[in-house]
C-alpha cells in the first residue's frame, strides 16, 4: 500500500478561548500567563505531561543573566525574573558565581511552579496533547485539532501562539517557513553521579578532555562539552557533551535517528570513563532527557529578520520587547566545535583538542553595546491575522539565532506574543496592528524591562 484512506469524521470542540497557545515551554507558558493576567481566556497544548520544555524535559537547567554585559544594569525582568524569586524561595536556584551571571535551577521544581502558574492565572492546560491540523477560514486560524488520550478534539480561539519551537502550527498554516541549511546540532544532556570522585583520584581531571581524546577509538569527535551542577547537590552534575551533526528534528524519521544516537554517545562517555580512567566505574548515570535538547529547525518568515549586524551592534528597536546579552553561539554542523561572538567584539573558535582560537570581529577601542533587543515585528508571521510566534522559531539570520535561542531571551518573547494577543483581541486587531507603544507599556506595567 502507498497510501490508506482515513474514514471522515466531526471532531468536537471541546474548549473556546481567546488565546491557545500551543507548545507548553517555558516560552508558552509565560505567553499563556501573561494573556490570562490581563484577563483574557487561555488555553495551552503541551505534548508532555508537565511544562518546561528544554529546562525541564531536556535538563537544562541554566538561565543565562539577566544584566548588561558589564553586569551593571538589569535588562530582564518579567515572568523570568519572578521565576528565579519564586524558586528562591524553595532553595531550588543558586547563582553560578557572585554576579549572577547565571542562575542553575532546580529544574524538578520548575515542573512544580510552572504548574502553580497556570492555576493562579486560570489557564486551561492540555497536556499529553499534540496539536495535529489547522481550523482556517481564508488567513484566520478558527481553532486547532489535538489528538490525547481522549482521541481528536478541537480547540476554538481568537488568537494563537506558536510556541513549539519547530513551527508546527505556522508551517501546517501554510504560512512561509525557512531553515538555515544544517541545523545547529542537538545535544541531549544526561546527569551524572560520581565524578568527584574521579577529579579526586587525578588532579586537573577534564570529562571533556577525556570523551574527546582521539587516543580512544570510540571517542567522540566533533561536539562541545559543559556541565553544571545540579542545586543542592555536591555530585549530581548536568551534562551536555553529546552531538548529532546533520539532523533536522523536525523531520520525524530524522527525530527519532537523534534520540537514539545521542543517548548512544551517553553511553559511549560513560564507557570510556570505566576503561581508561581510574575510579571511572564509580560514575554512574542517574537521569536522561525526555526529549533531545533541539537549538534549531524551521524559522518562520516574519516582518523583520533580526540580523547578527543589527545584535551586535546594540540596534535599538522602536518596537523592541526582549533584551538580551547572551553571546553569539554557533554549534558547527559542518565542521568540530562552535564559534562565541561577544558583545564586547571578542570572537573565539573553539574545537576538541584544539587550542581554542581567538580574534575579533570589532576593533580594539570601538564602542561596544551592552545589551541587544528583539523587535515585535520577528514575532509576526508574514500573511497572518491572528497569529504568532515565540521561542527559536522567531526570523533571525544564523548569528543572530545563535544569541537569541537561549531560554531568558525566548522566554520574553511568549510573554511579548501573549500580551499582544490580549491588545489585539481588546480592539479587534490583527497581531501586525497591535500599537508598538501600547505593547510595550504593558509589559513594563507586568515586570518586563523596556529600554
Amino acid at each position: 500500500m502507498e497510501t490508506v484512506s482515513e474514514r471522515a469524521r466531526e471532531i468536537p470542540v471541546i474548549h473556546q478561548a481567546d488565546v491557545c497557545v500551543v507548545g507548553g515551554g517555558c516560552t508558552g507558558v509565560f505567553a499563556a500567563v501573561r494573556a490570562a493576567r490581563l484577563g483574557a481566556r487561555v488555553a495551552i497544548v503541551e505534548n508532555n505531561g508537565f511544562f518546561g520544555g528544554v529546562a525541564t524535559a531536556g535538563l537544562v537547567n541554566i538561565w543565562h543573566s539577566l544584566h548588561d554585559d558589564r553586569g551593571d544594569r538589569q535588562v530582564i525582568g518579567g515572568l523570568t525574573q519572578e521565576v528565579i524569586e519564586r524558586l528562591s524561595r524553595r532553595d531550588a536556584v543558586s547563582h553560578q558565581d557572585s554576579r549572577g551571571a547565571a542562575y542553575v535551577l532546580n529544574t524538578e521544581e520548575l515542573k512544580l511552579e510552572l504548574d502553580e502558574l497556570v492555576r493562579e492565572a486560570a489557564v486551561r492546560p492540555f497536556l499529553h496533547a499534540r496539536f495535529v491540523a489547522p481550523v482556517m477560514q481564508e488567513r484566520q486560524l478558527d481553532a486547532i485539532v489535538i489528538e490525547d488520550k481522549t482521541g481528536r478534539r478541537a480547540i476554538g480561539a481568537r488568537y494563537f501562539v506558536d510556541a513549539t519551537g519547530d513551527g508546527d502550527l505556522v508551517e501546517r498554516m501554510g504560512l512561509a517557513t525557512y531553515k538555515l541549511g544544517d541545523p545547529q546540532p542537538p545535544t541531549a544532556c544526561a546527569v551524572l553521579e560520581g565524578l568527584a570522585k574521579v577529579s579526586a583520584a587525578h588532579q586537573g581531571f577534564d570529562l571533556g578532555e577525556e570523551v574527546f581524546n582521539p587516543s580512544y577509538p570510540e571517542a567522540l569527535r566533533d561536539g562541545f562539552l559543559w556541565s553544571s551542577h545540579l542545586t543542592g547537590s555536591d555530585d549530581l552534575i548536568m551534562v551536555a557533551g553529546t552531538r548529532v551533526n546533520n539532523a533536522d528534528c523536525s523531520d520525524a524519521d530524522r527525530l527519532t535517528q537523534a534520540e537514539m544516537e545521542a543517548r548512544r554517545q551517553v553511553r559511549v562517555m560513560l564507557d570510556i570513563l570505566r576503561k581508561n580512567v581510574k575510579r571511572g566505574n564509580e560514575v554512574f548515570l542517574r537521569g536522561l532527557p525526555a526529549y533531545i535538547g533541539i537549538r534549531e529547525t524551521r524559522h518562520a518568515r516574519c516582518l523583520h529578520t533580526l540580523t547578527e549586524t543589527e545584535l551586535l551592534e546594540g540596534e535599538r528597536f522602536e518596537d523592541a520587547i526582549a533584551n538580551g546579552t547572551y553571546r553569539v553561539d554557533i554549534h558547527h554542523s559542518d565542521r568540530p566545535g562552535l564559534t562565541f561572538r561577544y558583545l564586547d567584539g571578542r570572537e573565539e573558535y573553539v574545537a576538541p583538542g584544539k587550542p581554542t582560537v581567538q580574534s575579533r570581529w570589532r576593533a580594539v577601542g570601538r564602542e561596544c553595546a551592552t545589551f541587544y533587543q528583539i523587535p515585535y515585528r520577528s514575532l509576526i508571521p508574514e500573511q497572518a491575522a491572528n497569529v504568532l510566534v515565540a521561542g527559536r522559531l522567531v526570523d533571525a539570520d544564523r548569528g543572530a539565532y545563535g544569541a537569541i535561542r537561549v531560554m531568558v531571551n525566548c522566554n520574553q518573547t511568549g510573554e511579548a506574543a501573549g500580551v499582544a494577543c490580549f491588545l489585539a483581541l481588546q480592539n479587534g486587531l490583527d497581531v501586525k496592528d497591535v500599537p508598538a507603544n501600547r505593547l510595550r507599556s504593558v509589559l513594563r506595567d507586568g515586570g518586563s524591562i523596556m529600554l
